[in-house]
This record gives C-alpha cells, sequence and structure tokens, in this order.
C-alpha cells in the first residue's frame, strides 16, 4: 500500500481556509479514513486550526499558504499535515490560559496542542520567505487508546 501525500496552494483569506479543511477532509476519506471516525475528525481539525491560523496571523497581502497532508502506508501510521504560509516574523505560540468567554480566538493553538500528539514550527525549506508549522497524529497511539477505553 503506497503512501498517500496531498499538497495545495490555498488563498490566504477564510474560504481558502475552508477549502483547505474541506479538500483535506475528502482526501482522507477517500485514503481509508472514514468521515465521521475520531482519527477522521481529528486530523481535519488540526487541518482547520493551522489553515485559519495561516490565513489569519501569517497573511501577507497576495501570498498563498500551502497545506501539505501525508498518511504513510498502513492502518497504524503516523499522519503528518504541514502549513506553510510566507510571514516569518509572527511566530505561533500558543495562550498562556484559555481565554475568556467574551474572545472569539486564542484557542486555537491550544486545540492543536490537545488533538496532536507532537507539533512545532521551522523556517520555510529553499530558503523561501515565512515558516511551516506542522502536527503530527499518531494513528497508532489513538488506536490503542481506543481499545484501552473499551475494556
Amino acid at each position: 500500500m503506497p503512501a498517500h501525500h496531498f499538497e495545495m496552494r490555498f488563498t490566504s483569506t477564510p474560504r481558502g481556509a475552508r477549502l483547505a479543511r474541506r479538500l483535506c477532509a475528502e482526501r482522507l476519506h477517500a485514503w481509508g479514513i472514514p468521515y465521521g471516525t475520531e482519527e477522521h475528525d481529528a486530523v481535519v481539525l488540526l487541518v482547520a486550526e493551522l489553515s485559519a491560523n495561516a490565513a489569519h496571523h501569517g497573511r501577507v497581502p497576495g501570498r498563498d499558504f500551502l497545506v501539505r497532508l501525508t498518511v504513510p502506508a498502513g492502518p497504524l501510521s503516523t499522519v503528518r499535515i504541514e502549513v506553510a504560509d510566507t510571514r516569518g516574523e509572527r511566530l505561533p505560540e500558543p495562550a498562556r490560559r484559555l481565554p475568556g468567554a467574551d474572545r472569539t480566538d486564542g484557542r486555537g493553538l491550544l486545540l492543536v496542542a490537545a488533538l496532536a500528539d507532537r507539533w512545532g514550527w521551522g523556517p520555510r525549506p529553499c530558503e523561501a520567505p515565512g515558516k511551516v508549522v506542522w502536527a503530527e497524529y499518531d494513528r497508532r497511539n489513538h488506536a490503542a487508546q481506543t481499545v484501552l477505553g473499551q475494556m
């Protein structure tokens, strides 16, 4: 079974972020991670949060953001999401505490940290301006948690 890979550029707008989420959801389903499963929902939420952050915080007018989704072969592989934007001076930093109920922002990276097994950021490759924010979802780890929860 070969590894699956999806990569596409999107406009740095809320519409671009929604399209990234939708297309990654479709790909995951086509690759055997079906809609409505815990792992599908978790990975799609990671894509949604990282894409929304790229469109909002990493936005440079006239520049797109790039989403890369990789699912290696095997049912217990690690899914990797990478989102690259062109704004290198605004580095991701999760909120130190949960924002108040009156705020609608500040929760995205808290969700990423809670759902992902690992996440981080680094400079874009090839000396391109900007950064890459990535998250990994370890399917083996979550499959084991599901089995333990059923006992």
